[in-house]
């Protein structure tokens, strides 16, 4: 199974940065890749590696990238909250379709805010050459994320709901007793592989290390979004996806039935996949089960 790197020159303005990418399998023989977007937004690729698996099963090929700002690719902590849109990071797919050459015939895939960007990029771009879109742990809106995490704190330890609750009152969620509150969260809801993956705990790692985009996009709080895109919503227009769509959640999911159903409900075509035990990485915890889905669905007519 061939793997490449490299790095792709990403033009905004005046300025050029690198996006860098993994690519898995080989682009000449495949009829469409796969292009997986990760999560975050502000974190990195790594966790989304398990991807590879349908490589050599469904005869694919896949296309993993940090996205600006996190991972290998170039950050830019000195840059205002105005310049992280989710229209750079459209703008940023649009650059890596154009140098794969890929862009008349690939799927997408994206994980958590991956599919939120995934979805607005359908709704805006109208892709035609997407042939399927698969959408894991995505809500479709950011107040039903929310409404998903809220559900979820009340079901914590009370110690940790409180800790939880009064950081947020208190404005100390940089603070350490309000991170190890959330690893508790995580650990019952992002994922339930203990110890965590390799792979998991470097995309944390990453996000940590510079928060740049996470905090200015989304914030500093898991259960109220107060960054730049607290606003986002695709409720009122997913409607308009025409695209063979796979939504996948799971029952402790933080991107809950409530946070998911609005695709479930609006786009003509969609199947709705649940992994009865998993959280928000059903590519870890349920990894076989998973990839036999996705690959099932992404070799569809």
């Amino acid at each position: 199974m061939s793997e490449t790197t490299g790095e792709i020159p990403f033009r905004v303005g005046d300025e050029t940065f690198k996006t860098w990418y993994k690519v898995v399998g080989d682009l000449k023989a495949c009829a469409r890749p796969l292009v997986v977007l990760h999560g975050g937004p502000g974190i990195s690729h790594e966790y989304m590696l398990p991807h590879a698996d349908l490589v050599h099963k469904y005869d694919t090929a896949v296309i993993f990238y940090d996205q600006i700002g996190i991972g290998r690719s170039t950050h830019l902590a000195s840059k205002p909250a105005e310049f992280w849109t989710v229209e750079l990071f459209m703008a940023e797919l649009d650059n890596l379709l154009a140098h794969f050459g890929i862009a008349g015939s690939f799927d997408l895939l994206g994980h958590s805010w991956g599919g939120m960007l995934a979805s607005t990029y359908v709704l805006s771009r109208k892709p035609r050459g997407l042939g399927h879109l698969v959408l894991v742990g995505t809500p479709a809106s950011l107040k039903l994320w929310e409404d998903s995490a809220r559900a979820l704190l009340r079901g914590l330890p009370e110690e940790v709901r409180e800790t939880i609750e009064r950081c947020e009152r208190e404005g100390t969620t940089e603070s350490q007793e309000y991170q190890d509150a959330v690893g508790v969260y995580y650990e019952k809801h992002a994922c339930t592989v203990q110890p965590w993956p390799e792979e998991v705990a470097r995309t944390f790692g990453a996000a940590a290390e510079d928060p740049t985009v996470y905090h200015t996009m989304f914030g500093s709080s898991e259960f109220t979004v107060t960054g730049t895109i607290k606003d986002w919503s695709v409720v009122d227009e997913v409607h308009a996806i025409a695209h063979p769509t796979l939504v996948i959640n799971s029952p402790n999911d933080m991107a809950q039935d409530i946070a998911v159903r609005p695709f479930v409900d609006k786009i003509p075509k969609v199947k709705w996949t649940q992994f009865a035990k998993s959280t928000h990485m059903p590519h870890w915890e349920e990894s076989e089960a998973y990839m036999k889905v996705v690959g099932d669905f992404l070799t569809t007519l």
